[in-house]
């Protein structure tokens, strides 16, 4: 990662200091890598891989299925 703003992590671990590399999340973002949105996002992903999703044609077909 030899690029502007490129950034590590520094760890120390066994006597050793290991760099890794680390992108940083802007702050407005950081609700999407909490531990409950990625469970979420694992969810919806095995739902969408299971077929358990529906499609509609526009938003008058999806409010009508919501009234049912």
């Amino acid at each position: 990662m030899d690029e502007p703003g490129a950034q590590v992590e520094v760890v120390e671990r066994d006597g050793e200091i290991v760099l890794r590399p680390y992108v940083a999340i802007p702050f407005e973002q950081t609700w999407f890598w909490t531990d409950k949105w990625q469970r979420m996002e694992h969810e919806a992903d095995e739902d969408i891989k299971a077929g358990r999703v529906r499609s509609f044609k526009d938003v008058d077909e999806f409010l009508t299925d919501l009234e049912s």
